[in-house]
């Protein structure tokens, strides 16, 4: 089992910014790719973002392009989340994943390919 753990949910006006964290507990971080997923109520769990094992690849879903980016710290073992011009639509619980990397710069946009989940956090983002 590889835990982790997700911080900097809450709630935040339209228009504001947030960060989230994804810390990985394991001592191979390095060969895992990370992503994001993020599930609103009622809806089924969608990708968000993901990036490479080795953070200098990464695919962001249509929806936040221009408004979130993915980010990591190998040497911290812990991937980021920044979302700007966050819109009410973007509520939901965020969820990060690991999955084992066959290459260097993989990327996986669906959660079939992920091992290993978080408990998720919430944003909440009011109008």
């Amino acid at each position: 089992q590889v835990p982790l753990l997700e911080s900097g949910g809450g709630l935040v006006q339209a228009g504001g910014s947030l960060r989230l964290s994804c810390t990985v507990s394991t001592r191979t971080f390095g060969g895992y790719a990370v992503g994001w997923f993020r599930q609103a109520p009622g809806m089924e769990r969608e990708f968000v973002a993901c990036i490479s094992r080795t953070g200098l690849s990464i695919s962001i879903a249509d929806s936040a392009k221009g408004r979130f980016t993915i980010s990591r710290d190998n040497g911290k073992n812990t991937v980021y989340l920044q979302m700007n011009d966050l819109k009410p639509d973007d509520t939901a619980v965020y969820y990060c994943a690991a999955a084992g990397a066959a290459y260097d710069e993989s990327l996986y946009d669906y959660e079939d390919r992920y091992n290993y989940w978080g408990q998720g956090t919430q944003v909440t983002v009011s109008s």
